[in-house]
């Protein structure tokens, strides 16, 4: 229930400041924005999701601590699943999904690697009104919105405590260039474990804090770093996927048990404005789904 959400949300923002309060203070902000009128112009599956992080620490030397705990980044993400169409979707189409998510993850280093390990709780179904956020927005620019019949075939109301948790190691191709394979783990709304890897063209990154998208695969900047200029990234993974929350077995449509991704993007930072833009191809998700879909990430940051 969204309650469950507020009240989980209040206790992951008092809990950095009562942590050794004295010492921890706010380090670090990060947001992503992904839909895929932002690429293909469409408006189907994984349609549109928000990702914002506030992270805390004791300081921030350009370096991941060596201990878990001694930075925390509170998460926050919504996303909105679609069928191909909003009015009459097809026989065997994906239904209709709302996603609230609130988390708290430490990231820390120990021989070399680095370590993302954390708790969202992800509250799914009608309960979070995300059907009737999208439908203004649609009324608001004149587009089609999702049917009743579309809404009232939506994944229903649930509430599932997911964990989270990365390793990744970075290895420098040359004084520009750096390679980071990853292995993820999820076990929650959605189960599976995840293998690709991210390469980095620039500084960008360095000195700072990236923080994966869970939708798109897309790294965004926590902390900022001393990074200033132009920077490129390539990436791509593929996941066996144990089971999804997001395709009950009720909807009468199945699972792949294997999905993968390819994304790039360039992100750019001047003195007092900051932008990124990437694209990402999604695979196939469920049985059924009659090819991949293309969708695009964006963040823009000013410094007044």
């Amino acid at each position: 229930m969204i309650r469950h959400l507020v009240a989980f949300c209040m206790a992951l923002v008092i809990l950095p400041q009562d942590v050794s309060a004295q010492a921890r203070e706010r380090i670090g902000y990060g947001r992503l924005i992904s839909n895929d009128y932002l690429a293909d112009g469409r408006d189907r599956w994984r349609t549109g999701s928000i990702a914002s992080s506030r992270v805390w620490g004791r300081g921030w030397s350009g370096m991941l601590p060596d201990m878990p705990g001694d930075l925390l980044e509170l998460r926050f993400g919504a996303e909105i699943i679609a069928p191909r169409d909003l009015v009459t979707p097809a026989a065997g189409d994906r239904p209709y999904a709302g996603i609230l998510s609130a988390g708290l993850h430490t990231h820390f280093e120990r021989l070399g690697s680095e370590f993302a390990v954390g708790a969202n709780l992800v509250v799914v179904g009608p309960q979070t009104r995300l059907d009737d956020l999208q439908g203004g927005f649609h009324d608001l620019v004149g587009v089609d919105k999702a049917s009743p019949a579309t809404r009232a075939a939506q994944v229903g109301n649930g509430v599932y405590p997911t964990f989270v948790g990365e390793v990744g190691r970075n290895f420098d191709l040359s004084d520009t260039t750096q390679l980071r394979p990853f292995l993820e783990v999820r076990a929650g709304v959605e189960t599976l474990a995840r293998a690709g890897v991210d390469v980095t063209i620039g500084g960008v990154g360095r000195g700072g804090l990236m923080v994966r998208d869970s939708v798109s695969g897309q790294r965004y900047r926590a902390i900022a770093g001393d990074f200033q200029g132009t920077g490129f990234v390539l990436g791509g993974d593929i996941a066996s996927v144990a089971d999804s929350n997001l395709l009950p077995s009720s909807s009468g449509v199945e699972v792949r048990d294997a999905r993968s991704r390819l994304r790039a993007g360039v992100h750019w930072q001047g003195e007092q404005t900051a932008l990124f833009y990437g694209l990402t191809w999604l695979g196939k998700e469920f049985e059924g789904q009659s090819e991949g879909q293309l969708i695009g990430s964006v963040r823009l940051d000013f410094s007044f």
